[in-house]
């Protein structure tokens, strides 16, 4: 009796084991919008999706339609709370609705006012842990009261280029508070009353390997230098002892780049001195070769598939890829694969590549595109002298990973050895 019961609570519209729905209106039930049978994932038994249980994952849901592995991951975890349906669903144990956003990464309590326990001190709102304040207040929690209006803070703010802060800096209350993006300085890289002054302007690429501002042949004023006798060019690189003028010098060091020395060295009289001193992985007449290009953030080459070749992988028979990454042959049917490139909205490689042994190879004209399901923009890496990550890490996700010895948010910092 048990067993009938429990058969017709599942399928209420069976009677005795007969379905009552016509065909078309039992499909009907279990179509998705996009025409699909159950997702195309599961049976259909009157009106009822039945779904089918596929490794790694398992699918559920009125019409098979969700499947917990393919939820994004962030920072190396899948969710930062539980998966359900392709979705984070953020894990609220007082609540109190704190942990928030896509990856359920942000954690508002750190908007928190300790002393009145207000989100912002009640006068602002807080967007992922950080509080944006209302005109007249300030502060991480918006604790401080401005005594100037608005236009006036502006007005004090405004550079004489017509920017706010020169666009490198926040204005609170008058005041630039500007972005410091070298800790080691005693005021940063970025100063002034209005933080017009960008000291970055007076360093050269490969000047990032020491403390020298102007190639060490002149004085940096505001993002400006001022060479000293004997040397010449924007950032005091050219001896005016060289043969070659200054533009032909450049013009030799370019080669085939818009740089000299392809950004990876310094040019001087036409000759290029690859940086950092001793690494053989940069090298070439114009430091064209960059073998750090075929290393993974790991520092393997290759995926040990391969070797390196002037900054590209010759890659060993049965893989491909730009670091060796995909095998040839497949152990995996066709649907198995399709099935571990989808992401959470049904989509293969998010419309931008193409699926091999379930996983995402990224349309290569394309070059920004990256990403386990190519749902990444490269373009939105950071740059330094127009170089993404200033060819000192890789760019994953829209966000630099530096090498050893690099930091910044373009890997444009050096803190390692001073040469």
């Amino acid at each position: 009796v048990m067993f009938v019961e429990n058969l017709i609570f599942l399928f209420p519209s069976q009677v005795g084991g007969v379905c009552k729905l016509s065909t078309e209106s039992s499909l009907r039930r279990c179509r998705t919008p996009d025409g699909k049978i159950c997702s195309g994932r599961g049976k259909c038994n009157c009106g009822i999706c039945i779904c089918e249980a596929i490794e790694p994952g398992k699918f559920f849901g009125p019409r098979c339609e969700c499947h917990d592995w393919v939820c994004a991951t962030y920072n190396g975890k899948t969710c930062n709370g539980t998966c359900h349906c392709g979705s984070c669903m953020c894990d609220n144990e007082d609540n109190r609705g704190m942990v928030t956003g896509r990856f359920c990464e942000c954690d508002d309590s750190e908007c928190l006012d300790e002393e009145t326990g207000e989100i912002c001190g009640g006068h602002g709102q807080c967007y992922c842990g950080n509080c944006y304040c209302a005109a007249g207040w300030h502060g991480d929690k918006c604790e401080f009261q401005c005594d100037m209006s608005p236009w006036e803070s502006r007005q004090r703010c405004t550079s004489p280029d017509g920017k706010i802060c020169s666009n490198r800096g926040t204005c609170v209350c008058g005041e630039c508070n500007c972005h410091d993006v070298d800790p080691s300085g005693d005021w940063g890289d970025i100063h002034g009353d209005t933080c017009e002054c960008d000291e970055r302007n007076c360093h050269a690429t490969y000047d990032r390997y020491t403390d020298d501002f102007c190639s060490g042949h002149g004085q940096c004023n505001c993002g400006r230098c001022d060479c000293k006798e004997g040397w010449a060019g924007n950032k005091c690189e050219h001896p005016l002892s060289c043969s070659l003028s200054l533009e032909s010098s450049l013009k030799k060091c370019r080669g085939t780049s818009n740089l000299p020395c392809f950004g990876r060295g310094q040019c001087q009289c036409g000759q290029c001195t690859c940086h950092p001193p001793g690494d053989s992985r940069v090298h070439g007449k114009n430091c064209e070769c960059d073998d750090r290009q075929c290393e993974d953030i790991s520092g393997e080459v290759c995926g040990g598939h391969g070797y390196c070749s002037c900054g590209r992988c010759i890659c060993e028979e049965g893989w491909f890829g730009k670091l060796c990454q995909f095998p040839r042959s497949c152990d995996m049917s066709d649907a198995q694969s399709k099935e571990l490139c989808e992401t959470s909205d049904g989509v293969i490689c998010s419309g931008k590549g193409s699926c091999h042994c379930g996983k995402c190879i990224c349309n290569p004209q394309d070059w920004w595109v990256s990403g386990e399901y190519c749902e990444c923009d490269d373009r939105e890496c950071d740059k330094h002298d127009g170089i993404i990550c200033t060819g000192n890490g890789l760019c994953n996700c829209g966000n630099c990973e530096c090498w050893d010895g690099w930091n910044g948010n373009a890997c444009e910092i050096w803190v390692g050895e001073e040469y």
